[in-house]
This record gives C-alpha cells, structure tokens and sequence, in this order.
C-alpha cells in the first residue's frame, strides 16, 4: 500500500466500504459458540483430531470454493462470507493465498483443490474480456446475485461467452502488481510441487507484465503499482509490492534459469531497502511520486513480509518484526470503546498501520459503516506476523507465535457465527474473521469481523511454518 490512493486500485479497498453494513449486524455476526474439542490452546497448531482448528480452516476453504456448484468446474474461492456485503466477490490475492495455504498441508486433497484453483487463474489470464498481455483483474464474481441497485449479476466465475465474470459491479477491474505478484508466486509454487509447464508460463506471463507495466526509472526505484480499471497507470510505488516481487523473480530465476529476472529481482529489493529506517527499526509504505517517501501511515505488512521475502534473521531487518509488536500490539476486548467482541472474550494480535491506533473513534470508518475500534485485531496480519517470528527464531520468538496464533484460533472458534457462503451454512466453527471488531485501516478502507478466505489462510500457512515469500 502506499497511501492515499482512490478506491478499486488495491485487493483491500472496498472492503465492507459504502455497503449498508451495521454496527449491529456486524455485533450479531459475532456471537460466539464453544470451543470445539480438538483444538491446541496452549499451542495454537497442533493437529490432534478432526475437529483441529486446522481441519476447521480447510473445510473453510473447501466450503468458499464450492459455494456455487451448478456454476461449473472451473472456479475461484469467494472470499468473504455473504454477510460483508461483496456478495461473490473472489480477490485474485485471497485465491493466490488459498493456492499456497492447500499446498501448506501436503495432502492429495489440498494439492487438488490448489491445481483446481491454479488452473482457475490460468483461465482467466487466458480470457480475459478485454485483454490478452498476462494481466489479471483485482478480483471476480464466482456465483450469481442481485447488486444493491436491483441489475442481477446471473454468472459464474466463467461467463455464458467463456470470458472471465470480472468484478465491474464493484469497480475491482483493475490489476495491482502485488496481486498479480501473489498469482505469480502461487503459480510457481504449483510448477515446483506438480512439474506442470503450464503454471511456469502463467507465473512467467504475470512477471513479463509486471516488467512491461510497473518498471519505473524514477529516483526511487522499484516497480510501480499497476494500473487502474481504465487501464491508466497509477503513481504509487508500494514496498509491500517490490517485496513480492523479491520473491516472485527470485522464483522465475530458479525456475527458467534466466539471469534476466535476477536483475529484475535485484531492482525490486533496492527499492525495498530504500525503504528502510534505521533509526525506528522498521520499513516505510513506500512512495506516492517515486521522489519523496511517504512516511506516514506505517503498515503492518511491510514489516513481517519483507522479513519472511529477505530472510533477514540476524541481520538489522530483523528488528521490523520488533517494531510491529511494540507498535502495532493489540488487545481487544469488550470493555473496548467500539468493540463487538463478546463479553468474557479477548484477542490479541496487531493491527494493520500505526493509523489504525489513532482512529477517530467517534466517526464512522466510511459512510454506512460501524464506528472502529482502535484495539480490533487484524488476523491476517497477526498470522503473518507469527510466522516471521517462527521463521526467525530468536529467543522468545515461538512462544508469542503461539499465542498469537492460539488468538486466531479462538476467533475461530467464537466469532462469526452463523455467517453464510454462497446461501449456504459454513461448516462449525470454520474459517478466520478477519479482524476482531471494526478497525479503521487508515489507508481508507477498513476491516469487520466476516470470516475470510485470506486470514483463514495466513493462519494456515502459519501453523504450518510455510513461508510462501521464501524464493
């Protein structure tokens, strides 16, 4: 992210934004229910059973893919549960997500709904409804439903003229480079673990749009933020996406043995390391004119990505993941001002930027949204976080780990009940919300308590110690 960008340009804006949504359904949602046997809450990971928080997140992910199955075979995972308003919105980045978490687990079943899902973004690279260079779009519809303004939407994931069903309704039409870099290193996972050709030449495409559209020679560096949905460039140069890249060009250099994404890669990391601030120990969002850093908010995820992308365990990097949890520490609870966690529950976590803990607590977070809670629990990010700490391991590191990821399965267990798929029930007790109570992002968008395709499999790959940066 690199600020104050407009709506539809990145995978988080627009979530739960303008779309009626209440404090008091997003309190309803959040009821609670009991903690299924089987779960590890002095751990957080340990696989004992088939109830294991594990299992539980899978059956998630199995359930938000199979949502529409009179839709077709070819399909993409939707990402939020019905309930947050986006109806059968499925993120390019949450399905890139999906891919490595089922990789994460190993088993014939999760390597086939990984294909499954591989195959999905290869097809709707390959038709595209407008365009044939690599690209893909923010996000597509996977099942039919009536929009808020009464045009129904009656496709699947793939349209009665073969072309991808992209996601007009909502304006995510655009392609950012850190999703297709998300695409591209699911994509590449699937080419190592199945030697399939034709997931190298998807992965291959996305890096060969990347060069082609985000290559900038501006002081700064790097690669640029992609394009919006008129296909106009946009000025932001973001460190969570040169981040991805390090790892995506890392990847095509292994796998095509071309030196000439090594220097691609190599462009990518200076941009990042520009980024750094020794004095605060962490990294910068990035820029808005590829001269001048912008300083303020500081996310969260440039911060532990850049860590699990550049393996820094000892070296002066490492200390980002030490700024993240001094700074950007949370707990929620319900004595919280604007927290829907229930009584006798608390979460701990971090939030997503240093401006979510200056929100204004006395305004909405948009229009027709609940007001935030400062404390709110970020889910997605708290697992990453869990897992740069496992990765690097120094002392203390695996025991925080555990309990933030003993938080995440909590929120498992007790928020968002009830919510719904595709119409349907989720199974017990399945599937990460991504975050704890509203919280204001500070980047114009915010998070709500809806189980999530994305923080479902964050938490996955962390339980698994997966590192789906590491090239």
């Amino acid at each position: 992210m690199t600020g104050r960008q407009g709506p539809a340009l990145s995978r988080r804006s627009l979530i739960g934004a303008g779309l009626g949504i209440t404090a008091a359904g997003i309190a309803a949602a959040g009821s609670g229910q009991a903690l299924a046997a089987g779960s590890d809450g002095a751990g957080g990971s340990k696989e004992v059973g088939p109830l294991s928080a594990q299992t539980r997140g899978r059956a998630f992910l199995a359930a938000a893919m199979d949502a529409y199955p009179g839709h077709g075979s070819i399909r993409l995972a939707q990402s939020y549960t019905d309930q947050a308003g986006l109806f059968s919105t499925a993120f390019t980045y949450d399905n890139a997500l999906a891919i490595l978490a089922h990789l994460a687990a190993r088993s014939p079943e999760s390597l086939a709904r990984a294909t499954a899902l591989g195959d999905a973004l290869l097809y709707a690279q390959a038709h595209d409804p407008a365009y044939d260079d690599g690209r893909l779009r923010q996000a597509y519809n996977v099942g039919p439903y009536t929009f808020y303004d009464g045009s129904p939407q009656p496709d699947g994931f793939v349209r009665a003229d073969g072309t991808a069903n992209v996601g007009t309704q909502f304006g995510f039409t655009g392609t950012a480079v850190g999703d297709m870099a998300w695409a591209g290193i699911a994509l590449s996972a699937l080419a190592r673990r199945t030697g399939a050709r034709r997931f190298l030449a998807g992965a291959v495409r996305i890096g060969e749009w990347i060069e082609r559209t985000g290559r900038t020679d501006e002081p700064l560096g790097g690669y640029k933020f992609g394009v919006d949905g008129g296909n106009q460039p946009l000025p932001f140069t973001s460190t969570e996406h040169n981040t991805d890249l390090v790892c995506l060009f890392g990847r095509l250099a292994r796998l095509t043995g071309e030196r000439a994404w090594l220097q691609r890669r190599a462009r990518a990391e200076a941009f990042v390391r520009r980024m750094w601030e020794p004095a605060g120990g962490f990294f910068y969002t990035g820029t808005n004119d590829g001269v001048t850093v912008n300083k303020s908010p500081v996310p969260e995820d440039t911060q532990t990505w850049t860590h699990l992308a550049l393996g820094s365990r000892t070296g002066e990097y490492a200390r980002s993941l030490d700024w993240a949890v001094a700074e950007l520490g949370v707990l929620d609870h319900a004595g919280r001002t604007n927290s829907t966690v229930p009584a006798g529950q608390s979460y701990e976590g971090v939030t997503f930027s240093s401006a979510s803990l200056v929100a204004n607590e006395d305004a909405p977070i948009a229009e027709g949204q609940p007001k935030p809670d400062r404390s709110g629990v970020w889910f997605e990010g708290t697992a990453h976080l869990a897992l740069a700490l496992r990765d690097r391991g120094k002392r203390g590191d695996e025991a925080r780990a555990r309990r933030l990821l003993a938080s995440a399965e909590r929120a498992q267990d007790l928020l968002g009940g009830g919510q719904t798929v595709g119409g349907k029930a989720l199974p017990e007790r399945a599937g990460v919300v991504s975050a704890s109570s509203p919280l204001d992002t500070g980047f114009g968008f915010g998070y709500y308590p809806y189980r999530h395709t994305g923080a479902t499999a964050w938490y996955l790959m962390a339980a698994a110690r997966f590192n789906p940066l590491r090239a």
